[in-house]
């Protein structure tokens, strides 16, 4: 529209322009007095009147041209026909999102807000195990829990320095929070506190007599994050046949047989529970959190008392889950 008025007005302008230069050309030629309206005025003046009052009207007509919808113009708008049943998305112009015609009208919305796809919910079974993709968080961690898994983790540290020297050095370096809030995202799930304070102090233990906190015959060890990670995407693997939920956090596995698959260890990330998965895969709760688990690991050992029927022992220094009446053979 702002076009069409800067050419009327230029067009008016130009007009009137070459009538005044018209008429400065032929007043040398005029030695006459000019003649006379009946009021009084000049015939040339009443001319100019005239033409000034056409230039008026055709730049009022050129005004009122533009201001017209285009479609009274037949001017047709730039932006793509719309597709039969779809509605534009708003904010991205020639996206049509499918519409159903068949009710009321309604605004139209985009597929990630009508997709339940989109946001996949948690569920049992294999569904549970679905990556949900989230931003990369270090979450902080309740200074009370660490210091508290800090003091069991001294106790357990100073008893295997002391009478596992074998056993101590597996255990691993800290572990990194950015690791465990990469870790946290690939999975969709956040590790209970106390696991993540753990995993602070030792990521996991290595090597062939790898410390773990579990109290087995055949020995166990404590995975480090991304152990529990790949681990977790391994048992959710087997989640199609039922049995396993995505929130089961595995923090440790056993070393001792070769030939067989290992069992594990898991932690709740809803309720923070920790259960064993017993021989015939299913897991059976055995612990409240894994704190208590930590805390009595530290008392057995230091006080040498059973823990579910198993009695700390060293063998050459290493740590060894013994059976408090052992059968005889």
């Amino acid at each position: 529209m702002l076009k069409l008025v800067r050419l009327a007005l230029t067009a008016a302008v130009l007009t009137a322009i070459a009538i005044r230069l018209r008429r400065r050309a032929r007043l040398p030629e005029r030695r006459t007095e000019p003649a006379r309206t009946p009021r009084g005025g000049s015939v040339s003046n009443a001319r100019m009147g005239l033409v000034w009052a056409g230039i008026a009207a055709l730049v009022a007509l050129v005004l009122t041209l533009a201001l017209i919808p285009g479609e009274t113009l037949g001017v047709t708008s730039a932006s793509p026909t719309p597709v039969a049943g779809a509605t534009a998305t708003q904010g991205t112009p020639g996206v049509a999102v499918p519409t159903d015609t068949s009710g009321p009208l309604r605004p139209a919305t985009t597929p990630q807000a009508t997709d339940p796809a989109a946001t996949p919910t948690p569920q049992v079974g294999g569904s549970a195990c679905a990556p949900v993709s989230r931003p990369v968080e270090v979450r902080p961690i309740d200074p009370a829990v660490r210091r508290a898994v800090n003091r069991q983790w001294r106790r357990v540290e100073r008893w295997l320095r002391a009478n596992a020297p074998r056993t101590y050095r597996t255990l691993a370096g800290p572990g990194r929070a950015r690791t465990i809030a990469v870790a946290e995202a690939q999975m969709g799930v956040d590790l209970p506190d106390d696991l993540r304070a753990s995993l602070l102090r030792h990521n996991g233990s290595r090597g062939r007599w790898a410390f773990g906190l579990g109290f087995w015959a055949d020995g166990s060890a404590n995975l480090g994050i991304r152990q529990i990670r790949d681990s977790w995407r391994l048992l959710c693997g087997r989640s199609a046949a039922g049995g396993w939920e995505g929130t089961w956090i595995p923090f440790l596995a056993t070393t001792g047989s070769a030939t067989s698959a290992p069992s594990y260890a898991v932690a709740d990330a809803v309720g923070g529970g920790l259960l064993w998965e017993g021989a015939d895969g299913g897991m059976t709760p055995r612990m409240p959190s894994y704190y208590v688990l930590v805390r009595a690991v530290a008392d057995a050992l230091e006080q040498g008392t059973p823990l579910d029927g198993r009695r700390p022992v060293v063998v050459r220094g290493v740590l060894r889950w013994q059976a408090e009446n052992p059968p005889r053979g």
